[in-house]
């Protein structure tokens, strides 16, 4: 059983803030050299695609609840 509802937005926003964390762990291990610059597109882009994500997920959920209500 579910103890929450699964939110879409948040695994979505976790998993690109996870991959920054990995594109900078990889820099400070010396495995590649990653500019300062590198994590803006990859931060803002996860956080854009988490806020459509999190909105179509509600959309849904809206829609389905109207239905069966």
């Amino acid at each position: 059983m579910l103890r929450h509802e699964f939110q879409p937005g948040r695994l979505v926003a976790g998993l690109f803030l996870t991959a920054a964390g990995g594109v900078y762990a990889g820099d400070a291990r010396g495995l590649w050299e990653t500019p300062w610059f590198v994590i803006v597109p990859l931060v803002v882009g996860g956080l854009l695609l988490a806020g459509v994500t999190g909105s179509v997920a509600r959309a849904i959920r809206r829609r389905g609840g109207a239905e069966h209500g």
